[in-house]
C-alpha cells in the first residue's frame, strides 16, 4: 500500500510518502504564518520516490490538535485528491504522532504531550512511554498554560512543538499509523480535532425609528 501522509498541525509542516512499512522520501518545512506550499512538497516526495501521482493509494492526514489553518489545507488537498481520483483517506491524530516522535528519540516515563490551543490554553495528552509501549495515560484536554507550569515544576516531562523538550508531529510517522489501520473514509468525514465548542453569536436585531 502507497501512502502519501500530510502533517500540517504544527509550524513544521512535512509530507512523507511509504510503500508497506518503507520510508520512501519525506520533506519538510517550516513556516511563521499561514501559507503552506503543500504541492510543493508533495511533488519533491513524489520525484524522490519516482512516484508519479497515479501511484498513491492511500491519503492519511494528521487531524491536530494544533493549527486549525494548516489541518484545513491538509484535509482540502485530500478531499479534492479524492474527488478527482478513486484513493482511500485516513485521519490521524497529531499527538498519536508526537507520542511516537517522543517514544523514537529515546524519552522514557511519563510524559505529557502539549500543543498551544490559543488564549492561553494548551492542548494536553498523557502518554507512559516504554522501549516497548506508548500508552495513553490521559486523554485529550484543554487546560491552562498556569496548569501547565504546575506540571512542570512537578518534574512531569512535558514535549511538543512549544515545550521545551521541543518535538513535532511527522508526516512519516502519520504514515506508519495509518499502515496499521483499514477504517477508511470519505473526504467530509476529515475534521481538525478541536475540543472548544463553536458559538455562534445571533446579531441583534435593528431598531427601526
Amino acid at each position: 500500500m502507497t501512502i502519501l501522509a500530510l502533517e500540517f498541525s504544527s509550524a513544521r509542516r512535512s509530507v512523507a510518502v511509504t510503500r508497506g512499512e518503507s520510508l520512501l522520501a519525506e520533506a519538510e518545512a517550516q513556516t511563521a504564518g499561514r501559507g503552506t506550499d503543500a504541492f510543493g512538497l508533495i511533488d519533491k516526495v513524489l520525484q524522490e520516490a519516482h512516484l508519479t501521482r497515479e501511484a498513491i493509494e492511500v491519503i492519511a492526514v494528521g487531524l491536530g490538535p494544533g493549527s486549525y489553518t494548516g489541518i484545513r489545507a491538509a484535509i482540502a488537498v485530500a478531499q479534492g485528491w479524492q474527488l478527482a481520483r478513486e484513493i482511500k483517506l485516513l485521519g490521524v491524530s497529531s499527538m498519536e504522532s508526537l507520542a511516537l516522535q517522543a517514544q523514537s528519540q529515546a524519552i522514557r516515563g511519563v510524559v505529557d504531550l502539549v500543543v498551544d490551543a490559543q488564549r492561553g490554553e494548551f492542548y494536553v495528552a498523557r502518554y507512559n512511554l516504554s522501549d516497548s509501549d506508548c500508552c495513553c495515560l490521559e486523554p485529550l484536554k484543554i487546560i491552562s498554560a498556569n496548569e501547565v507550569a504546575a506540571r512542570k515544576s512537578a518534574g512531569v516531562i512535558c514535549a511538543g512543538p512549544e515545550a521545551e523538550r521541543k518535538l513535532f508531529p511527522s508526516a512519516s510517522t502519520d504514515a506508519r499509523l495509518a499502515f496499521a489501520r483499514s477504517d477508511f473514509v470519505t473526504g467530509e468525514k476529515l475534521e481538525p480535532v478541536y475540543l472548544r465548542e463553536t458559538n455562534f453569536v445571533k446579531a441583534s436585531s435593528v431598531r427601526t425609528v
